[in-house]
């Protein structure tokens, strides 16, 4: 195992570079990104907070339920983890470029994969463990454990990661050992597939429903039984679970013992499985996936559709179009995410589908409307987070063949519109699949209908542009995989800026909105300044959202023809 250390010492100098040997420009950049990291872990620990002192206000059940959210804490981010490492392994293990050099290097095997599973371990957890701390030490501020408590959450939490790791690496070997290189694509779907079911599973066996609604049970003792439900003794998340409860409790660990044995012999014997896997199957898969995919000669739908976008633009232009929409289908990593996103949607409309409104004291249809209104935020920020991942890359995959483009008579001006027109039809489709179904199950009124459409209509325009203008004005052409692209300062920037707008249109038409709603709740008459202020906000929203898309294509244009 001597030149173990030397494969993993790359990431270990590039770690330390990013760090000492970095501009002034973008440690600034870092700070910004720690200080909102820091505001975001302080909001999620205020807010976790907070629901343990209301949960340990209530009577019998208090501590129950605090118990449940603890176990459904740790199921949760097993769950996240091990997904997580299954995408990031195959890369790792299988795609990354530097892979032929470490396997034509004189480590054996064993130390080859080991560096690169310590790689996804690193890759995978970090982000999960550190955006789930501020839940864990919300507990600790509210029962106030002794010291045991942090020294088992941390040899603990870094078990349940070994094993969430080994057994992401495990299920990515065994594919890719199965499949031929030329299926890549069912190797993805296969792992989505895997993905649904267990998330499926893991919200069966949580069954968060029954949480809410008490009247469900016939006896206080169904509820009480119920809360106990996500309890498993056989998975690491109830080891590390009931140890952390009994300090949270205030008794010691000794009866805990045989709990953290388990999960630490687990998490041996989960890396020693894989070595041992590794051995037989690792060569094997990593020789097929350097294998070349099969080139299908008929023509498709793909082919059909991209003619017809070919027709209304340039020769030039259409070529580039042509290229990212092949681009896109052809990249596992990149197509394989709508099933995902349909899955979401999904969850997302049958969310309103089971609100129990009937149940609120306020006046039905007033409900409906207002849920209906919200909706229209929420709906946003969810196009925001999928334009960041989708199309804020959009100007960095033309990569270091940027200049090419640069060098042509194709204008920058052109190349932004014409990026901007291939997402919008989409993106487009799903913003008004969002709302109007929706508002369908919500039952609203004809005018929040009409306005909650028209809305998401014009947002999503200025949604789109942003992402291709802060594409534009933060570009990375040297990624080694395009979905770090989103993951720097430029994305966050997006982020930040497409909240706001969000924020500013919702806020536009919630004086109006609430003024048609008072009106018609009480038969009132509309007053002639009300009208006038409904009408100026209505052109204020219009005018916002025609600046948004003005200025966004315009300084991504101006950063573009500056760019060298």
């Amino acid at each position: 195992m001597k030149n173990l250390f030397l494969l993993v010492s790359p990431r270990i100098y590039g770690l330390k570079n990013s760090i000492f040997g970095t501009s002034s420009d973008i440690r600034r950049k870092a700070i910004m990104m720690v200080v909102v990291g820091l505001v975001f872990w302080g909001l999620m620990f205020i807010l976790s907070t907070r629901m343990l002192i209301y949960f340990q206000s209530i009577e019998v059940i208090g501590d129950l339920l605090a118990h449940h959210l603890l176990s459904m804490i740790f199921l949760t981010f097993f769950s996240l983890l091990i997904f997580s490492n299954i995408i990031t392994s195959l890369s790792n293990l299988y795609l990354s470029a530097d892979l032929e050099l470490c396997h034509s290097s004189p480590s054996d095997l064993k130390e080859v994969f080991l560096s690169r599973s310590i790689f996804t371990f690193i890759d995978s957890s970090w982000m999960v463990m550190i955006f789930g701390l501020p839940v864990i030490m919300a507990y600790a501020y509210v029962y106030r454990p002794e010291s045991g408590f942090y020294l088992s959450l941390i040899h603990m939490g870094l078990a349940v990661s070994i094993v969430a790791t080994g057994v992401g690496i495990l299920f990515t070997m065994i594919i890719v050992s199965i499949f031929p290189a030329h299926r890549t694509r069912d190797i993805i779907m296969l792992l989505i597939l895997f993905m649904i079911v267990a998330l499926y599973l893991m919200f069966r066996l949580l069954r968060p429903e029954r949480l809410v609604d008490p009247d469900a049970f016939f006896s206080i003792m169904q509820y009480l039984t119920a809360l106990e439900a996500p309890d498993h003794p056989y998975m690491p998340t109830y080891w590390i679970t009931e140890t952390l409860w009994t300090f949270l409790k205030g008794s010691t660990a000794e009866n805990n013992l045989f709990e953290i044995a388990l999960l630490w012999s687990t998490a041996a014997a989960i890396v020693v499985i894989n070595i041992w896997v590794a051995e037989g199957i690792y060569l094997k898969g990593f020789s097929k996936s350097q294998e070349a995919r099969r080139r299908l000669g008929t023509r498709g739908i793909l082919d059909l559709v991209i003619d017809c976008l070919k027709r209304p633009v340039g020769h030039d232009l259409a070529s580039v179009m042509e290229k990212d929409i092949r681009h896109f289908f052809r990249d596992n990593t990149q197509w394989s995410q709508l099933i995902l996103l349909a899955a979401l949607v999904v969850v997302y409309l049958y969310n309103f589908s089971v609100l129990p409104l009937e149940r609120s004291p306020i006046r039905l249809e007033f409900l409906q409307d207002v849920i209906s209104f919200l909706n229209l935020g929420l709906a946003g920020f969810v196009l925001s987070a999928i334009s960041v991942r989708f199309i804020f890359p959009a100007i960095s995959s033309e990569g270091k063949s940027f200049w090419i483009i640069q060098s042509s008579p194709l204008s920058m001006e052109r190349l932004l519109w014409g990026k901007f027109f291939i997402y919008i039809i989409p993106m487009l489709l799903l913003g008004e699949i969002l709302i109007i179904v929706t508002n369908y199950l919500l039952n609203v009124t004809a005018f929040i209908m009409l306005l909650s459409s028209v809305t998401m209509f014009l947002e999503v325009f200025a949604i789109v542009a942003m992402g291709i203008g802060f594409g534009a004005i933060y570009p990375n052409f040297k990624y080694e995989n395009i979905a770090q692209v989103p993951t720097g300062f430029g994305g966050l920037m997006y982020m930040i800026f497409s909240a706001i707008f969000i924020a500013v249109i919702i806020i536009l038409e919630a004086g109006p909105v609430y003024i048609l709603f008072t009106a018609d709740l009480r038969g009132a008459r509309i007053m002639w300044f009300q009208w006038f202020l409904i009408i100026v906000s209505f052109i204020m929203v219009l005018f916002i959202i025609a600046f948004t898309i003005y200025k966004s294509m315009n300084i991504g244009l101006r950063a573009l023809n500056r760019y060298e």
